[in-house]
């Protein structure tokens, strides 16, 4: 029996073992949709609000399952407004495919409506494998080749069909000069480094008496071995963002996180540090790294060019984290004295408390970092936290305590703002049964994550535990941007840029269905999580948070200093506001704890 392309195309996924897609329709693509809706769900389709929504979902279905993403839009605007989120899987180094409609092959070169030209807009990001199908014998191994692409270098692929090959007859490539016959099939290779290699990187780490780790995405699945490297060379460990479920925060080792949204005992543990070891870490920044020449190093990466990159290390490895430290392991000794590792145990412990004490200070009307130090000893096991870009990644970071089996992600590479509460409900369809918590900054849900609740009321009935949340920090204000200009550039609020609408978002959840909560008041932030997470229906929180609480980093340079202080002699229409919470955070340890007016 004859089947058309669009067919084969979504019978050839499901042998590929795809059940999920993430998308929007539109004419340029109504074949493949019309395909999927004969194939009685064997393949289901998730509809979102936005294409750059669909994208951020296909990313975070691989970052959650550890398969591969799907996203599918029309042509022209359909196609473009994926690429934010194919930027996100791109620079996460995430296998995505994404599958987009064109207009007819006739009517191509034509200046045709929603015309443009897909392979040449697509190539930056899915530089590996980006392919417009021009005959229906093509399309079988363009599938081949674009998932084994995706999952083999852990990149974006895409491919383009125009609108009328959907509806074509499709034909098997004939036994012909010109073909090609392609087949399905991957498996993941075991990639260890030569034992020469190996020995080498232990000689290094061997002789280092301060060692330290910093982990990131690419050791989430080597935790155990990262731990017991980390106790034979008495090392601490800081994590890279997109590392932080890597290790559990309960380990009194673990500095937490690097970088301008890390922990002073990360930036301690990085400047005195005599040896360093990175596992599966990106991480951008080099000025929080040790200076060069102050240590050796030792890097672990599943791709070789990232091997290097940051700090120029003297043993470089290529292969799975997790297969690579297994094979480490023997060669390593186990360091005898533990001062090193007292002193990091100290420094997190000392951290731990000044955590406590910014928290708590009191702010007009809630401290924000309050609202992730309530959340953090309620996480329920197994749960699965994503964040947004913006301040509340601050509090993401440093508050919140990762236990065993939790899982959290945001948009690491990309930075983007709008990926969390995609990122939340793509990890619900991962994983049903796990509570599943998005923090989000007041400019994001108004610049795209508003709507995406409705995909949570279209939904979250199927969902086996309906524990779903959103939680807003409404401060009326782009709070990280105003900060960096502030601190970076020394320059006072711009108020016409930064200042945002107040927008009662608890109130749009009720509209639709969901569940809201509102907390003005700092006594009722750990009850209102705790009404949220035994809600039976999803649920989003609104906090209203002070914007003048400093994202304090984890060391104040002089530059930032001398920054701040020339912001305050311009003038900030925030002055007042922002002298009096940076003086609270910043002696928080010393002030009385009633420190409340």
């Amino acid at each position: 029996m004859a089947i058309t392309v669009s067919e084969y195309i979504v019978e050839r996924l499901y042998e590929w073992g795809i059940r999920r897609i993430y998308g929007y329709p539109g004419d340029g693509i109504n074949g493949v949709f019309g395909a999927l809706n004969a194939a009685n769900g064997k393949i289901r389709f998730i509809q979102a609000r936005h294409e750059e929504m669909a994208a951020f979902m296909a990313s975070a279905e691989s970052k959650f399952s550890g398969g591969l993403g799907v996203c599918i839009a029309t042509s022209g605007p359909g196609a473009s407004h994926l690429l934010t989120g194919l930027y996100d899987a791109r620079l996460d180094h995430m296998p995505l495919l994404a599958i987009t409609g064109q207009q007819a092959r006739t009517a191509m070169g034509g200046h045709y409506q929603q015309e443009l030209d897909l392979a040449s807009m697509f190539k930056d990001v899915a530089g590996s494998f980006v392919q417009q199908a021009s005959a229906p014998a093509q399309v079988r191994h363009l599938i081949d080749r674009a998932i084994r692409t995706a999952y083999g270098e852990r990149r974006v692929a895409v491919i383009v069909l125009p609108n009328d090959l959907q509806e074509e007859e499709y034909q098997e490539p004939p036994r012909a000069h010109g073909t090609v016959h392609s087949g399905m099939g991957y498996s993941r290779p075991r990639v260890i480094p030569h034992q020469e290699d190996l020995e080498l990187a232990a000689e290094v780490l061997n002789a280092g008496s301060k060692v330290a780790i910093l982990v990131g995405a690419g050791a989430l699945g080597a935790t155990d071995e990262v731990i017991q490297v980390a106790e034979k060379l008495g090392a601490g460990a800081a994590k890279a963002l997109l590392g932080k479920a890597a290790l559990p925060d309960d380990l009194p080792w673990v500095t937490g996180s690097i970088g301008l949204l890390g922990t002073e005992p990360s930036y301690k543990l990085m400047n005195e540090c005599d040896t360093l070891l990175m596992i599966g870490s990106g991480f951008p920044y080099s000025e929080f790294l040790p200076e060069e020449g102050q240590a050796r190093g030792v890097q672990i990466d599943i791709k070789a060019d990232m091997l290097g990159l940051r700090y120029p290390m003297e043993v470089n490895l290529q292969g799975d984290a997790a297969q690579t430290l297994h094979q480490l392991l023997p060669l390593l000794k186990e360091k005898t004295d533990r001062s090193w590792r007292q002193e990091i145990e100290s420094w997190r412990a000392d951290w731990d408390r000044t955590l406590e004490d910014r928290a708590m200070v009191s702010a007009n009307p809630i401290n924000p970092q309050r609202v992730a130090f309530e959340l953090s000893p309620r996480l329920p096991d197994r749960c699965i936290i994503t964040c947004d870009s913006g301040s509340c990644a601050n509090w993401y970071a440093r508050d919140l305590k990762i236990r065993r089996d939790m899982m959290c992600s945001l948009s690491g590479g990309l930075a983007s703002m709008g990926a969390a509460v995609p990122y939340a409900i793509a990890a619900k369809f991962c994983h049903p049964q796990r509570p599943v918590i998005a923090l989000v900054g007041d400019g994001a849900m108004q610049m795209n994550n508003m709507a995406e609740l409705i995909t949570v009321a279209k939904y979250w009935r199927e969902w086996e535990n309906p524990r779903w949340i959103c939680a807003v920090f409404n401060n009326e204000d782009l709070n990280q941007v105003t900060w960096e200009q502030r601190v970076m550039e020394g320059d006072p609020k711009f108020e016409a840029s930064q200042n945002i609408p107040n927008v009662p978002y608890h109130k749009f959840a009720e509209l639709i269905g969901l569940k809201g909560i509102f907390v003005d008041s700092e006594d009722a932030v750990a009850g209102a999580w705790e009404q949220a997470l035994a809600s039976e229906c999803p649920v989003l929180i609104e906090f209203k948070t002070d914007p003048d609480v400093p994202p304090l980093p984890p060391h104040i340079k002089l530059e930032q200093a001398k920054a701040f202080a020339s912001t305050l002699l311009q003038g900030d229409p925030d002055q007042m506001g922002i002298i009096k919470q940076t003086a609270k955070q910043v002696l928080s340890r010393i002030l009385p704890t009633s420190n409340d007016k």
